[in-house]
């Protein structure tokens, strides 16, 4: 189990397996590890390899950089600013979003949602270490973790009510498991931005380090330590009750998100950010 292999993927994910530890970077340090179609493919790839290695025994989720996630790619928001500019109120046609929104047979998500549903279908624990930013779908990304350790100062936000959307990467499911209806509806609602020390506070956090990847990698060093049949049996337990009924909720998800991208309001929304004015809402569509 000493033996130490590493792969990289798409140039935005490097995995290096070494004692039984995966260690997992998010690879995109100068754009604080914002979302385009490579990561979202990258993530998915390397998640996918993990679910199936049975050497390992934990995982270590992290970025490099100032941040771990800042969440989606800003050339997407820029696109959809552009819809509206056109006048035609249309689905952005980006390639981020087409990517992100691609299905697989027999799946119960689609790749946007997998980046982040994947931690779970790896049956060892998942560790992620957060410093700096997990924003939007850099914090769904987060609660697909089994467990999360954060820098006090780090940045979290629910952010996507901002830009006319909502959390559609199973970030309500995973948030909801951890925190109260009223304070995951606050999050959601607000779209406001907490520190690692509230997150905590609230529940969304596991632990508060100023060192969160070398607690994490901690914490992975002594679930590795443990017997395997039972850390793997144990996580499958936990999840059995906690993640019934995800597949409805996946699938909900996907009909409110396509309902709204590209719709008069979220494109508001979006061009009074770019603008920076008040947005001008219509009544309500859905």
């Amino acid at each position: 189990m000493s033996a130490t292999e590493a792969k990289n993927y798409n140039d935005r994910v490097t995995v290096t397996i070494s004692d039984g530890i995966a260690d997992v970077r998010l690879d995109r340090a100068d754009k604080r590890n914002a979302l385009d179609p490579a990561m979202f493919d990258a993530i998915a790839k390397a998640g996918h390899d993990l679910v199936t290695n049975r050497e390992i025994r934990a995982v270590v989720l992290s970025g490099n950089g100032n941040s771990f996630c800042a969440g989606l790619d800003f050339g997407s928001f820029q696109s959809m600013a552009d819809s509206g500019k056109n006048g035609d109120g249309s689905k952005a046609n980006t390639s981020s979003s087409e990517n992100a929104g691609a299905m697989q047979p027999g799946a119960i998500t689609h790749l946007a949602q997998q980046i982040c549903w994947v931690w779970q279908e790896v049956p060892v624990p998942v560790v992620a270490a957060l410093q700096g930013h997990a924003l939007g779908g850099g914090m769904q990304l987060a609660l697909g973790a089994d467990i999360r350790v954060a820098h006090g100062e780090t940045q979290f936000a629910m952010r996507e009510v901002h830009w006319g959307l909502i959390p559609d990467m199973t970030g309500t499911l995973m948030l909801s498991r951890l925190v109260r209806d009223d304070v995951a509806k606050d999050l959601v609602f607000s779209a406001r931005i907490i520190s690692g020390v509230e997150a905590h506070a609230l529940g969304v956090v596991t632990r508060v380090s100023d060192t969160p990847f070398e607690t994490a990698m901690q914490i992975a060093r002594e679930i590795a330590d443990r017997s395997p049949d039972a850390v793997r049996g144990a996580k499958a337990l936990i999840n059995r009750l906690s993640n019934a009924g995800a597949a409805e909720h996946f699938a909900e998800e996907r009909r409110i998100i396509y309902s709204l991208i590209g719709k008069p309001n979220q494109v508001e929304a979006v061009m009074s950010n770019f603008e920076k004015r008040p947005a001008k809402f219509r009544p309500p569509t859905v």
